[in-house]
C-alpha cells in the first residue's frame, strides 16, 4: 500500500490543506469574537456557508459519479483558493459581510471535494486495506488539526490576522498542485453517462441504503457525534471564558485531536477482537457520557479528560463508519452517496450549531451539556434496542472488513 504514490499525495494533500482550513478557524473564531458578541449570531453566520453547501450538494453528487474525481478536486480545490480572497478583503475592511461570501464559497468547494475524496479513497487501495486507510488518512487529517490550530493560536499573538489566511492561501495552492499529480484509474459507467441529469440523482442511493441495515443505522447513530461537533468551537470559547483561560483552548484542542489519533490508530485491532456494530454503539455511549462531564467545564482537569473520552470515541466511530461506507455501498453510486451523506451531516451540523448558540445563550454551557450529553445517551439506547429488534444477522455473515 506505502509505494503507491496516490495514496503519498492524497495524505499530504489532507495535511497542508487541514493546516491552511484550521490556521483559518481560528481566524475565523477571532475575527468573529472582535465583530459579533452573541453566540447566536455567531452560529448563524456559520450556518450561511453551510446552507450554500446543502444547496450545491445534489449536484456536486451526480458531478462525481458522472465525471473524473481527480478533475472534481481539482476544481473545488480553485474555488477554494478564491474564497480566502474574501476574507483578506474582509479583514482589511472590518466589514461581515466579505467574511460572509468567503464562508459561502468555502462550503460550496467543500461540498464538492469531500463526496470526490472519500469515492477516491476506494479506487486506490485494495478493500482490505480501507480500514487502515481510512484510520491513517483521518489521523493526518487530526494532526494538522493540532499543528494548525497551535500555530494559529501562536501567530495570533504576535502577527497579524491577515497573516493567519496567507498561510491558509499557501496550503490551499499547494493542495492545488499536488492534485494534479494524482493517477486514478476509474471504471466508467457509459450507460450512467448516458442517462440524463435528473435520473442519477439522490432517488437511486434511498433504496440501497434501505436494503444495506448497517448502512441505515451507521448514518443515523452518526447523528450523536454531531451533536457535540456541532457546537464544538463555540463550546471552546465558552470553556476558556468559564475558565478566564486562553491557553485552555489549545489544551482541548490538543487532548481530542491526540486521543482521536489513539483511537484511529488502534481501530484496526479493536474491529478484529469486536464487530462494527459494538464499535459505533460503544463509540456513542461513550461520547454522550463525556458530554456529561462538561457539567464540570469549571475544572480544566475534567475538561481536558471530557474532550480525550469524546476524541478517542470519534477516532474509533468516523474510520468504522467510513468503512462501512465503502465497502457496502457500490462504487458506482459513491458520488451520491457520499454527496447525499454530506448534505446529511450538514443539515445534522446545521442545525446543532444554531442549537447551542441558542442554548449557551439561554441556558449556559453546562447545562446545554446535560441536555446534549443526555439526547446522546438516549438516542444510542433507542438505536441500539430498534437494531436488535430488526437483527444483527447480516453483519455477522458478512466480513465488511
Amino acid at each position: 500500500m506505502w509505494r503507491n504514490k496516490n495514496i503519498w499525495i492524497l495524505l499530504t494533500g489532507e495535511f497542508i490543506a487541514g493546516l491552511g482550513l484550521w490556521l483559518g478557524i481560528i481566524g475565523d473564531l477571532q475575527f468573529m469574537q472582535d465583530k459579533v458578541p452573541s453566540d447566536f449570531l455567531k452560529s448563524l453566520l456559520m450556518t450561511i456557508g453551510i446552507l450554500a453547501g446543502l444547496v450545491f450538494g445534489p449536484y456536486a453528487g451526480r458531478l462525481t459519479d458522472r465525471s473524473s474525481k481527480k478533475t472534481v478536486m481539482l476544481i473545488a480545490g480553485f474555488v477554494r483558493i478564491i474564497s480566502v480572497v474574501f476574507m483578506l478583503i474582509a479583514i482589511a475592511t472590518g466589514a461581515i459581510e466579505w467574511m460572509v461570501l468567503f464562508l459561502i464559497l468555502l462550503q460550496i468547494s467543500a461540498a464538492f471535494y469531500f463526496p470526490a475524496l472519500q469515492a477516491t479513497l476506494p479506487l486506490v487501495v485494495v478493500e482490505k486495506d480501507l480500514l487502515q486507510l481510512n484510520g491513517i488518512h483521518m489521523n493526518v487529517s487530526t494532526l494538522s488539526r493540532i499543528i494548525g490550530t497551535a500555530l494559529g493560536g501562536f501567530l495570533l499573538v504576535i502577527l497579524p490576522l491577515s497573516i493567519l489566511y496567507i498561510g491558509s492561501l499557501v496550503t490551499y495552492v499547494g493542495l492545488f498542485i499536488l492534485t494534479f499529480f494524482l493517477d486514478i484509474h476509474e471504471n466508467k459507467d457509459l450507460n450512467l453517462v448516458k442517462q440524463p441529469i435528473e435520473k442519477t440523482g439522490f432517488k437511486q442511493v434511498f433504496p440501497i441504503i434501505n436494503r444495506v441495515p448497517i448502512v441505515l443505522m451507521t448514518l443515523l447513530i452518526t447523528i450523536v457525534p454531531t451533536l457535540f461537533l456541532g457546537g464544538f468551537n463555540l463550546m471552546v470559547i465558552n470553556i476558556s471564558e468559564i475558565q478566564d483561560s486562553t491557553s485552555i483552548k489549545g489544551w482541548v484542542y490538543a487532548a481530542e485531536g491526540v486521543s482521536f489519533m489513539i483511537g484511529a490508530l488502534l481501530i484496526r485491532k479493536i474491529n478484529n477482537q469486536v464487530s462494527p456494530y459494538v464499535v459505533l454503539f460503544g463509540s456513542s455511549f461513550v461520547i454522550g457520557f463525556s458530554q456529561l462531564l462538561l457539567y464540570f467545564a469549571a475544572n480544566p482537569l475534567v475538561t481536558v479528560f471530557a474532550f480525550l473520552l469524546f476524541g478517542f470515541s470519534v477516532g474509533c466511530f468516523f474510520p468504522t463508519a467510513a468503512t462501512i461506507f465503502q465497502t457496502q455501498v457500490p462504487k458506482d453510486f459513491h458520488g451520491r452517496f457520499f454527496s447525499f451523506r454530506n448534505m446529511l451531516d450538514r443539515v445534522t451540523y446545521q442545525i446543532v450549531l444554531l442549537l447551542s448558540g441558542f442554548l449557551l445563550d439561554f441556558m449556559g454551557l453546562q447545562l446545554m451539556c446535560v441536555v446534549f450529553g443526555s439526547l446522546s445517551i438516549f438516542m444510542t439506547l433507542i438505536f441500539y434496542a430498534k437494531n436488535k429488534q430488526i437483527g444483527t444477522a447480516i453483519e455477522q455473515k458478512q466480513n465488511i472488513f
